[in-house]
């Protein structure tokens, strides 16, 4: 090793030091910013992260790619309150519930790992709405848990294979070679402000209802360890799904999609269309102008779902 690169170790040492301490600042400042909103309960040695609130029928909510219970919180959960027992949780590695694996978790483990939290919060046949990504897993519960759920209400939720890469992003994050660089740096110097600002192309052609961004605590999303399990959740759907989809023509409760026509990222073509063929008696509502999160800009129509799965069931 030449003298010149000797010289440059220690310096790559400082520096990489210094960006491991900002990230660690970064993770304690969001921390701080975005404390629980919930309470906390113990399934197979780990730590759930869970938001309960109302009375009435239990209905369990299940958040997407790089959430956590905040993007339900954001004016939802208190609506649907008045009429049911809400339970949001933090999927397994994001928000404040634990990783359940080093390498995360896919869709089948998260599902049997929620319900069974769900059970021990005494619900042990709820309504199961998840959107996007947590569609996908409230599609595994439905599939794998059969006796533990009353009704089903996927949202704008991935439900087919499809053709194409990963993004970059979520490529590189989950790279065991890149990860471990790419990552850190993420945390240490991207700021709230520059994800709020990617808000926008996820709720496309709506906006982010006003305090969104300053609700949900994008900070929680950067840091390290949920990018990690968040990226590892993204590159194993695809395969995950190919092996649900068989298994949808034995969901037998009451299921009511919703899906927005002008949604970019979950295309309601090859999802939702499908879907409700695949499934005896599910019922499609598709959302004319409405993008990926109809939770947020289409509140009546999610809630009407809810209430006439609710009603399916014998709840209502």
């Amino acid at each position: 090793m030449s003298a010149l690169a000797v010289s440059l170790v220690p310096l790559l040492a400082l520096g990489w030091g210094a960006v491991l301490r900002r990230a660690a600042r970064a993770e304690a400042r969001a921390e701080a910013a975005y404390p629980p909103e919930g309470e906390f309960l113990e399934i197979c040695g780990h730590r759930v992260h869970a938001v309960v609130r109302g009375t009435g029928p239990d209905l369990v909510l299940i958040h997407g790619m790089s959430g956590n219970t905040r993007d339900f919180t954001h004016g939802l959960v208190d609506r649907l309150a008045r009429d049911y027992r809400v339970i949001v949780f933090d999927r397994p590695g994001l928000g404040y519930t634990d990783p359940v694996h080093h390498k995360g978790v896919g869709i089948d483990l998260q599902a049997q790992f929620l319900q069974k939290a769900a059970f021990e919060l005494g619900a042990e046949r709820p309504i199961v709405m998840g959107q996007s990504y947590g569609g996908t897993v409230a599609l595994a519960w439905a599939v794998r848990h059969p006796d533990n759920i009353s009704a089903l209400v996927p949202v704008a939720a991935p439900s087919q294979t499809w053709d194409g890469k990963a993004p970059l992003l979520y490529r590189v994050t989950s790279s065991p070679l890149l990860a471990p660089v790419v990552i850190p740096a993420l945390t240490a110097f991207v700021r709230d402000r520059q994800i709020n600002r990617q808000l926008a192309g996820i709720f496309e052609p709506q906006r982010p209802p006003e305090g969104y961004g300053d609700h949900v605590g994008a900070g929680l999303t950067l840091r390290r360890g949920s990018m990690r399990v968040n990226a590892q959740h993204r590159m194993g759907l695809n395969e995950e799904i190919r092996a649900l989809v068989p298994h949808y023509c034995t969901i037998a409760v009451p299921v009511e999609i919703v899906h927005g026509d002008a949604d970019t990222t979950v295309g309601l073509d090859i999802h939702s269309t499908r879907l409700v063929r695949q499934i005896s008696d599910a019922r499609l509502t598709v959302l004319k102008g409405v993008g990926h999160m109809p939770h947020h800009v289409a509140q009546e129509d999610v809630i009407a779902a809810i209430h006439r799965a609710a009603a399916r069931a014998g709840l209502r």
